[in-house]
């Protein structure tokens, strides 16, 4: 057994598929199915079932990728401590930011942490905010920004970024425009263009709905904050956007009204996953980037 098999026998479970897992790793599919025979060979067990059109892990398949998580990410910290001790100033880091987060919160950081250390490469990966938890809790990702609040019994760290609400925004021409503000029951039978299900706001806003009786009608949903606004404009339906990205929007075409009842907030963090070795890349981006709020 080596750290290659464990790599590809991981990477086909993460992927849920021979195909996407070899497109992830650069390498044939028939080298995949190889190797991982092969650790299937040296254990003497099966490890996935192929006989659907997704792999599905066997009862030792879920032993051996547990414990094959385990083993790489201690693998992964090794390099990472001898990496800050023979390289103090290099690294890489890779941050999970959803679209409307990224583009709006991170370029005055990124800008300015890049120029305090030139030698340090940045991967963004931007998807929603489950995703993103997702991934820096299985060490997909080294940190990443997500909408408050985090689940109390994760495995991560944070800290707030930003403090901000969730306005209404409608068509100038909306009956509801004109108002000094809204609650959320007056809502109930407008049209939704809605964030994407991979989103924290996503299933926030839909609890919030419920509470006050009613399943909001969503007629669009989208991971891009102008693609809502301009369906809004477009007198497609209402949104829900943060105040900051709203104090961006045309107020010809737009109007904000401030939601009070109740008051969701729009809360930034940056998360990163406890008890796991922090390379000296890592660090110092989470301290520079609270010292910079």
């Amino acid at each position: 057994m080596d750290i290659r098999q464990l790599v590809y026998f991981s990477e086909v479970v993460r992927q849920n598929s021979f195909s996407k897992a070899s497109e992830v790793l650069h390498v044939s599919q028939p080298t995949l199915s190889k190797t991982v025979k092969q650790l299937e060979e040296e254990l003497g067990v099966t490890l996935l079932h192929r006989s659907t059109k997704h792999v599905q892990l066997s009862d030792a398949g879920e032993v051996v990728f547990r414990q094959s998580t385990k083993i790489l990410q201690d693998f992964i910290d090794l390099s990472s401590e001898l990496s800050d001790v023979l390289d103090l100033q290099k690294g890489s880091i890779k941050i999970g930011l959803p679209p409307m987060v990224g583009a709006s919160f991170f370029p005055e950081v990124l800008a300015g942490f890049y120029k305090r250390y030139p030698k340090i490469s940045i991967q963004l990966i931007e998807v929603g905010a489950v995703a993103v938890t997702q991934q820096v809790e299985d060490g997909t990702l080294d940190l990443g920004a997500i909408v408050l609040p985090v689940n109390n019994n994760s495995e991560l760290e944070y800290f707030q970024l930003y403090e901000d609400r969730l306005m209404l925004v409608v068509n100038p021409n909306h009956p509801l425009a004109e108002c000094d503000e809204v609650s959320l029951g007056q809502l109930r039978n407008e049209s939704f263009v809605f964030y994407k299900s991979d989103f924290a706001l996503h299933h926030h806003i839909r609890e919030q709905c419920m509470k006050f009786g009613f399943e909001p009608k969503i007629v669009y949903e989208s991971s891009q904050w102008d693609f809502m606004s301009r369906m809004v404009s477009a007198n497609l339906g209402i949104a829900l956007l943060p105040k900051t990205i709203c104090q961006e929007l045309n107020p010809n075409k737009i109007k904000t009204v401030p939601l009070n009842k109740p008051l969701i907030p729009w809360n930034l963090a940056l998360i990163w996953r406890k008890n796991k070795y922090l390379s000296f890349a890592t660090r110092e981006f989470i301290s520079f980037t609270c010292n910079s709020q």
